[in-house]
């Protein structure tokens, strides 16, 4: 059984949104940030509905939950995404100070950790792999109907 409030639970709320990025023909990518165990902002990828290269779903989540908290820092709030930040998403969550991140999938061709681990900020936790498989198969699901 799912415990509410684990990060299995959170990361299927952020597959959610992947699945709703699916559904536009945007990369499916979602991502929740959470704060006190509560959802504060939701997000996917849009940069194809927005025509703007930086509308990753972590970028629209960390506005999101800026705006709903009302100052620039997520230093008490965790990121819960379905793959692994690029080195513009990493170097946004330097500057929001983020407690912790949370990713399901790695990301090996444009994945932070392997162009510059360095990019979090130093108090930021990371968590990997979490629900893993579900993210792979949909992003793997949208390139195969993309390629045929």
């Amino acid at each position: 059984m799912l415990s509410i409030f684990s990060d299995e639970y959170f990361m299927k709320e952020a597959l959610k949104e992947a699945q709703k990025a699916f559904n536009e023909d945007e990369v499916p990518v979602g991502a929740i940030v959470v704060c006190d165990n509560k959802i504060i902002a939701r997000a996917h990828n849009m940069t194809e509905r927005l025509n703007d290269v930086t509308a990753h779903a972590e970028m629209l989540a960390f506005t999101s939950a800026t705006d709903f908290l009302g100052g620039k820092y997520l230093s008490e709030c965790t990121l819960y995404v379905t793959l692994e930040p690029c080195v513009m998403c990493a170097g946004a969550s330097y500057w929001t100070q983020l407690k912790k991140i949370v990713f399901a999938a790695s990301d090996e061709k444009k994945g932070f950790e392997r162009i510059s681990p360095s990019l979090l900020h130093p108090k930021t936790q990371i968590v990997k792999g979490i629900l893993e498989t579900e993210a792979v198969k949909l992003i793997k699901s949208f390139f195969h109907k993309k390629r045929n």
